[in-house]
């Protein structure tokens, strides 16, 4: 009896088609909401992020909200951390977008390995050509 890789794999997305449609339509999502926020977020970061690392302002002032944008944050870093791991198989920018979900993001550590990626030379590149369309300045490392 001889398998066919076609009829089998025609079986296949028949018994699948709704969970690959609704893996299509997440993937689309992610890939659009990673375009439109990516370079707002990396606007976002102070020049002197990977220099200056203290205790801010905003914190000591207003703690209750610094805690409810926390978790925002967060939810969105991870939201593109994941995205950017679909990205690495789908279309978009993986790498790129896994890097502005881990800035994003807090858990032990993430100062160094920011540090470490940013010194990747394209994606110091990518974040800096990206401030310099929001008419910001290049990041200082």
């Amino acid at each position: 009896m001889e398998i066919n890789f076609f009829d089998v794999a025609n079986e296949f997305f028949l018994s699948y088609k709704t969970y690959i449609f609704w893996i299509g339509v997440i993937s689309v999502l992610i890939f659009v909401f990673s375009l439109v926020s990516i370079r707002w977020l990396v606007a976002l970061i102070p020049s002197d992020y990977f220099i200056n690392k203290g205790t801010s302002e905003f914190k000591r002032r207003y703690p209750l909200i610094w805690i409810f944008s926390i978790v925002i944050k967060n939810i969105i870093g991870y939201a593109l951390i994941f995205g950017g791991i679909l990205m690495l198989v789908l279309p978009g920018q993986g790498l790129f977008t896994i890097f502005i979900g881990l800035i994003l993001s807090n858990y032990p550590g993430k100062y160094k390995l920011e540090r470490k990626l940013i010194s990747i030379p394209s994606i110091l590149k990518m974040v800096n050509w990206l401030r310099r369309k929001s008419n910001k300045p290049p990041l200082d490392i």
